[in-house]
């Protein structure tokens, strides 16, 4: 068993997406950095649906070729059946040659952290922190509990700068107390869990068994239902679904009365219920997450940086998760790199990594939630974004914000940043078009 070391240039908690890729920038850019993760990977975790933008974060990190080669469901686009509307997006129709990406995300998030221990990061898994002590501003001591072995062994490393990834934990920015849970009309809770033998919705809006996979691209299905939402993603050899709803209608169930409501639900809803018709609930793997989007006001300092759901978590609708983790890896690093270089200027950096990851997460948000968008974003920061996205993204994004009810606040600032107007013309019938029917 590796000894953790007394000591790193940078110490990343947590090793999901963000946090892996983070170690994996900085030690291929040669610096030392330590990871530490609390859990055993690879390990259970949602959020299946990729879109293609990851595949530029993936080029920059090296990791590409690997996650090709393991062979994940290639999705081509999506459909949303919202308020009995339907809608489909193909991502070739914007330009996209690369698909999205249908992934077991125990297996997917593995690839991505022994990537980043092959680059050279210093990756010990099983190993759980306790508490970070910035009393020394120059080397912060971050406390652990290394569970490896037959003791739980305490210990400190010293850092010059720490990078939170800790996932939905939030490590910082509880012991920080910045998190704010987005309250609205309604709190959400997400339920999820997995079907065998499930049909999938296919890229030309009918509905398959599994064993057409291979010869029928499959596409992410997404439906409203009372003030909330389900999804349909098909996987290799199992179909994650998961139902958001207001936190009220959950209210005093134990985790039986939760999971007979989930599928009493999911059974009963148009589209979905057929397909899962065929399908067996795999017994359990329901989980359930409330206090469902949050964010903080306080994600980069001098010494830190907050990435991915450790900053913030947005409403998955438009599978922006893993993305954000990704590109936060990808700045905050950046911005460790350059301080490292001029540690004078490093509360500069933070600055400028913070308002472009707030940006990011305030587009997102404001995109996936609407009315209730307007908890934490900066409008001003969206706007500037939008204006400096390339043409075809920018499209696909303003199309898919057709798509659901939650879309009035999102294109109200496209049409105060100037850029509505020039796709109002341009959206061609196929991409807009409303489908009549599906044939599930």
């Amino acid at each position: 068993m590796n000894a953790i070391p007394k000591s790193c240039d940078v110490l990343v908690i947590g090793g999901g997406p963000a946090g892996s890729s983070a170690a994996t920038h900085l030690a291929q850019a040669g610096i030392d950095v330590v990871l530490l993760e609390r859990a055993i990977f690879p390990r259970n975790q949602v959020g299946e649906s990729l879109i293609p933008h990851i595949w530029k974060f993936t080029d920059m990190t090296g990791v590409t070729k690997k996650i090709e080669e393991e062979g994940f469901l290639a999705k081509a686009g999506g459909i949303t059946v919202w308020d009995n509307k339907i809608h489909q997006i193909l991502f070739s129709d914007f330009g996209y040659t690369r698909p999205g990406l249908h992934v077991e995300r125990d297996i997917f998030d593995n690839i991505l952290l022994e990537h980043a221990t092959s680059s050279g990061a210093n990756v010990f898994n099983h190993v759980a922190v306790k508490n970070i002590d910035f009393s020394d501003k120059e080397w912060p001591k971050v406390i652990y509990t290394d569970k490896r072995g037959e003791n739980n062994d305490d210990g400190v490393i010293r850092c010059q700068y720490m990078i939170d990834a800790s996932g939905h934990s939030s490590f910082l920015a509880n012991q920080f107390k910045v998190k704010q849970t987005i309250s609205s009309e309604y709190n959400f809770l997400s339920l999820w869990g997995y079907y065998k033998n499930a049909r999938f919705a296919g890229v030309d809006r009918q509905s398959y068994s599994a064993d057409a996979l291979s010869e029928v691209k499959p596409v992410t299905f997404v439906m409203s239902v009372e003030n909330g939402w389900v999804w349909h993603i098909v996987l290799r050899d199992k179909t994650s679904v998961g139902l958001v709803v207001p936190s009220d209608r959950t209210k005093g169930m134990d985790k039986q009365q939760r999971e007979l409501f989930f599928k009493q639900t999911c059974s009963q809803l148009p589209y979905l219920s057929k397909l899962l018709k065929p399908a067996q609930f795999i017994e359990g793997s329901l989980q359930f997450r409330p206090d469902y989007s949050y964010y903080s006001n306080n994600i980069c300092g001098e010494n830190y940086y907050c990435i991915g759901d450790a900053a913030a978590f947005v409403d998955p609708i438009f599978s922006h998760g893993v993305q954000n983790a990704l590109y936060n890896a990808a700045v905050a690093t950046l911005a460790i790199k350059e301080s490292l270089k001029n540690k004078k200027k490093r509360l500069r950096y933070s600055q400028l990594c913070e308002s472009r990851m707030q940006q990011f997460y305030g587009f997102s948000r404001a995109l996936s939630l609407g009315d209730f968008g307007s908890h934490g974003v900066n409008p001003d920061l969206v706007k500037s974004l939008m204006k400096t996205l390339p043409p075809l993204e920018l499209e696909l994004i303003l199309v898919a914000s057709e798509m659901t009810n939650r879309s009035e606040n999102f294109r109200k600032l496209a049409r105060e940043a100037g850029v509505l107007g020039q796709f109002d013309k341009s959206f061609s019938k196929n991409k807009r078009e409303q489908i009549d029917a599906l044939h599930f």
